[in-house]
């Protein structure tokens, strides 16, 4: 059967930019050999200088598109990758030497082994770190993040309360996440989502982990969409999807919605009102023969 095209109610989705992170070191050196990606050489890696040329491109559109003045929030998994990333693009400018900011910068200056300057968090949505959007996790040192302790002096303006432990707890030196963990984590960082309330969200986060959350999504769909869901991402590239809530079971207001109906007065439709003029015949000629 053809799929068939979906409609949903506006106040029951919310605009979701997912973005890759920028090349890292250890995509150079896993390209060349993936036995890197095994290497503690590239423990929790940074953005090289392509890197940040990527960002300032993705910046650049970001800006032009008006995506970045319309978000409400930016989610980012907790590792130097994904953060200088998502702090580059949705953040304030460069902070200038000498120049002293009111509020704490997003990043600090120098973060990561490809010298950089700090990034202000002026007229910035809010940026939150989330465990559930973490790269595919063990056995190889990129994925393992850092203490929090030291991202908070390195993202100074990064909201960590959504984390529970300073020390990464997560990653297993000798063990892989399954496909079906993965997923897993996939559906519970898809309830965080929506829980919020921010309509219109960026998400950076990483390939294989975003290769594994689209799996859940597409399966009524044309194998064109399909594609474009599901499709692997290149480093820095940047889609937007509409998530929607068909799970509802409560009310919540509609800003855009208008009730109508105001003041209050005679309504019904056409069709409505041949219902209520037929049932009316009926009564009366139901009276008229003593059946009723």
């Amino acid at each position: 059967m053809e799929p068939a095209p979906s409609l949903y109610p506006l106040h029951r989705c919310k605009i979701i930019h997912l973005v890759r992170h920028a090349q890292g070191f250890h995509n150079v050196a896993g390209e060349a050999d993936h036995r890197a990606y095994e290497s503690y050489e590239f423990l929790d890696a940074s953005l090289t200088p392509m890197g940040w040329d990527q960002v300032a491109r993705l910046r650049k559109h970001v800006m032009t598109s008006g995506i970045k003045e319309a978000l409400g929030l930016v989610v980012v998994s907790p590792l130097t990758r994904t953060m200088q990333t998502a702090v580059g693009v949705f953040g304030g400018s460069d902070v200038k030497d000498g120049v002293k900011e009111e509020n704490p910068p997003l990043m600090a200056e120098g973060v990561g082994k490809a010298q950089h300057a700090a990034i202000s968090s002026s007229g910035c949505p809010k940026f939150v770190a989330v465990e559930w959007c973490r790269e595919h996790m063990g056995i190889h040192p990129c994925d393992k993040r850092s203490p929090i302790r030291d991202y908070k002096n390195l993202f100074p303006a990064i909201d960590f309360s959504e984390i529970e432990t300073d020390e990464d707890t997560w990653w297993k030196c000798s063990s892989r996440e399954t496909s079906e963990e993965l997923h897993a984590r996939g559906r519970k960082f898809i309830e965080w989502i929506l829980n919020r309330d921010e309509k219109r969200i960026a998400v950076v986060s990483h390939s294989s982990y975003l290769i594994h959350l689209l799996e859940l999504f597409g399966e009524d769909c044309s194998p064109l969409v399909q594609q474009e869901i599901r499709s692997p991402y290149t480093n820095c590239e940047l889609r937007t999807v509409v998530l929607a809530d068909r799970r509802a079971t409560s009310k919540i207001s509609a800003s855009s919605d208008f009730p109508g109906g105001v003041p209050e007065g005679p309504s019904a439709g056409s069709d409505l009102a041949d219902v209520i003029e037929d049932t009316g015949k009926e009564l009366e000629d139901a009276v008229e023969n003593g059946s009723l």
